[in-house]
């Protein structure tokens, strides 16, 4: 049976009531509170203090402190007015009835809170969905924006070229014009002049008939244009600078170049003007990989090397695409520079899957195959090479192959901090799987 405490002490003023409990050095973990407008508890076993206030106050402004091995109250009273004792004389049926109203009292209040909470916390939530809706729409927006200003800038640019063109046609129409009109003018002249001298010989008597003491004097010749055909060179240099070797493999690439297209003649026949050329179609790939239209700059590379395979700068700004889109296997291809002989002795040591090892052994004109031999002007695209091979494959987490690419743009540029940074990373995670 719980020990009922009586040293309490309370004072009051017409607003206030002030309430001391000595805890009996209990600690104040071990003490336990329930207050509402009507009734106050505190229960430190074996101790126990209640009180049937006299008249209600205002439970949320009150203050409960505990310290020194004391609880002190501040009751804040509904009505200023000052009462005649702390507690009122009920007998038990209605303390027990205060006791239970106040218990009701108190999980309702906290039913009410945790709905407040949980409402709160509901109305929380959408505004942050709101806001995040709005963020990605902003964003797609923006995207939009872009994409439709690249398009109106590519067909601003489509029509310049094509108005240019145009206006070079008409202008070249009309220097053939003017050039015919003055042949024709010349023609007339030498006809017209050569008439008026065989007139004039027919009046002088000298066609045909010689006058004593003159000698015979043959006429003028007419007048003509002279067509002059020169046999055109495959090879577009001067025949004392013309070597036959070069000349043959030039002749070689043209003959290669015109069968590639020739096997794409039908994918190429809706192409415009200017997407056959290759440099045009390099610069709108990176203008959509700088917009992160990663699939279009694709497609563009994918044009570009049907229509040039031996530009190295497509092969490595391809791989960078493949790396993008997590096409790891890809970027590999497009970014070696092993032989096909090589490739088949060290591939088998690899743990690529059956179809990397095929297509691997098959691969040519890559992009640092392109890049022999290797010298300072091409050591920057080297290093891409490099970079965009070894992060393929630690992607695959082929640790071993990545860390030899790394070291291998390292040599390239030893002073660069950041390879050398991930150097260091990727040899402690080989040298951890390795202990």
């Amino acid at each position: 049976m719980p020990l009922i405490v009586k040293d309490y002490s309370w004072t009051q003023t017409e607003s206030k009531v002030h309430i001391s409990v000595p805890l009996k050095g209990m600690n104040a973990k071990q003490v336990d509170i329930f207050a509402t407008d009507e009734y106050l508890k505190v229960h430190f076993p074996p101790f126990f203090f209640e009180a049937f206030l006299f008249a209600p106050v205002y439970d949320d402004k009150s203050i409960a402190k505990i310290g020194n091995g004391v609880a002190l109250f501040t009751l804040q009273k509904q009505k200023e007015e000052l009462w005649d004792q702390l507690s009122n004389n009920e007998d038990k049926c209605k303390q027990k009835e205060i006791r239970e109203k106040a218990i009701l009292k108190a999980q309702e209040k906290a039913t009410a809170d945790s709905q407040a909470k949980a409402e709160k916390q509901q109305e929380e939530s959408k505004f942050a969905l709101k806001t995040m809706m709005k963020l990605e729409e902003e964003e797609r927006a923006r995207i939009e924006k872009i994409k439709h200003e690249e398009c109106k800038k590519a067909a601003t640019e489509f029509e310049n070229w094509k108005l240019k063109h145009t206006l070079k046609e008409e202008e070249e129409a009309v220097q053939s014009q003017q050039h015919n009109i003055q042949s024709d003018r010349n023609t007339e002249t030498c006809e017209i002049s050569k008439a008026d001298r065989l007139s004039e010989s027919r009046s002088s008597g000298r066609l045909g008939i010689p006058q004593q003491g003159k000698e015979n004097v043959p006429g003028p010749r007419s007048c003509g244009n002279i067509k002059v055909n020169f046999t055109p060179r495959v090879f577009p240099t001067a025949l004392r600078e013309s070597r036959l070797p070069d000349e043959e493999e030039w002749l070689k690439k043209q003959a290669e170049a015109r069968r590639t297209v020739a096997a794409d003649l039908a994918e190429l026949d809706d192409l415009k003007p200017e997407e056959r050329n290759p440099d045009w179609l390099k610069e709108k790939g990176d203008k959509f990989f700088v917009a992160g239209n990663y699939q279009a700059a694709l497609n563009a590379y994918n044009l570009a090397l049907k229509l040039n395979r031996k530009l190295p700068a497509l092969y490595s700004n391809r791989a960078a695409c493949h790396l993008k889109l997590r096409n790891l296997h890809k970027a590999i291809e497009d970014s070696s520079q092993v032989s096909t002989s090589q490739h088949l002795i060290s591939v088998t040591n690899t743990t690529f899957p059956p179809k990397m090892k095929i297509t691997s052994v098959y691969m040519s004109w890559q992009a640092l195959e392109l890049l022999n031999p290797p010298v300072a002007d091409n050591a920057s695209a080297r290093l891409k090479a490099h970079v965009r091979r070894g992060t393929a494959f630690c992607e695959l987490e082929l640790y071993v192959e990545g860390l030899q690419e790394y070291q291998a743009a390292l040599k390239i540029d030893p002073n660069n901090p950041k390879l050398q940074e991930d150097v260091q990373k990727i040899r402690d995670i080989v040298q951890g799987a390795s202990g």
